[in-house]
């Protein structure tokens, strides 16, 4: 499995298929429960390991809820992207799945380092002034 700043420099890369954006999301996913002790589930929701990862991992973590809508629209794009890929919107919607994937992948990998990340929004301005004080404080 990819390590955080692998899945980082991945979704930083333009030329994702939807199949690498779906796996990033997963693997992203994978490690946010291994960091809190849970074997992560090998079963689907309505279709997609996606959708169960994050079931479990939003378990006790009401913030972590934050990522669902998200793991829902990229599971959507990824839909979109497989079931028509002649459609003429087919560039835009894998250019969304991307950009769906790296913000997951890097909302989880924040909230990996900062917990209260996406307790009211994942740019919460609070949060950052707090770190950069804490920085500046070697705290």
């Amino acid at each position: 499995m990819r390590t955080v700043a692998e899945l980082e420099a991945c979704v930083e890369a333009s030329a994702l298929t939807a199949e690498e954006c779906l796996r990033a999301g997963e693997d992203i996913l994978i490690h946010w429960l291994l960091a809190h002790d849970r074997e992560p589930t090998q079963d689907t929701k309505e279709g997609f390991r996606l959708l169960a990862l994050q079931r479990q991992g939003s378990k006790g973590d009401p913030s972590f809820n934050a990522c669902r809508e998200t793991c829902r629209e990229l599971a959507y794009h990824y839909n979109l992207v497989t079931l028509e890929p002649d459609h003429k919107d087919t560039g835009s919607r894998l250019s969304m799945a991307w950009m769906l994937a790296k913000h997951l992948v890097l909302f989880v990998g924040g909230k990996l380092q900062v917990a209260e990340l996406g307790e009211f929004c994942c740019s919460s301005k609070g949060l950052r002034l707090k770190s950069e004080a804490e920085s500046e404080l070697g705290i």
